[in-house]
C-alpha cells in the first residue's frame, strides 16, 4: 500500500543554452516511484520530453507548463506510478534563446 505523506524530489533544471536539438539526459534517474510530474517551460522554445531518449513522449510549448497527476484516480493496489529508475531526456523543437526548463516530481514517503 502507498503512502499518504507527500515528498518532493529534487528539482531538475536546465538553462536554455544547454538544451540541444538531440535528446540529452535531464537530471538524475528517479529514486522513487513518482506520483506527479510537473514540467515548467520557462524558455521561449518548444521542448520535447522522452522517457527512452528516442521517442517524443510529451511536448511542452514555450512559456507554458504541463502537469501529469497519475494518482488522482487511485487503482486498487496503488501501483500506477512513474517507475523508480526512470530517466528523463530533453531536446528542443524550436531553439530557445532565454530562460530555463524545470521538472518538479512528487512521490509518497517510503515509496
Amino acid at each position: 500500500m502507498g503512502s499518504n505523506i507527500v515528498r518532493f524530489d529534487a528539482v531538475r533544471s536546465i538553462a536554455f543554452g544547454s538544451i540541444t536539438a538531440g535528446f540529452l539526459t535531464f537530471g538524475t534517474r528517479f529514486g522513487h516511484a513518482m506520483r506527479v510530474i510537473h514540467f515548467i517551460n520557462g524558455t521561449n522554445g518548444d521542448i520535447a520530453i522522452s522517457f527512452d531518449g528516442t521517442t517524443i513522449n510529451s511536448v511542452i510549448l514555450a512559456n507554458s507548463f504541463t502537469l501529469y497527476d497519475l494518482t488522482s484516480d487511485q487503482d486498487q493496489n496503488e501501483s500506477f506510478r512513474y517507475e523508480k529508475g526512470s530517466q528523463l531526456y530533453i531536446r528542443y523543437l524550436t531553439a530557445p534563446t532565454s530562460g530555463s526548463f524545470y521538472c518538479v516530481a512528487i512521490y509518497g514517503k517510503g515509496e
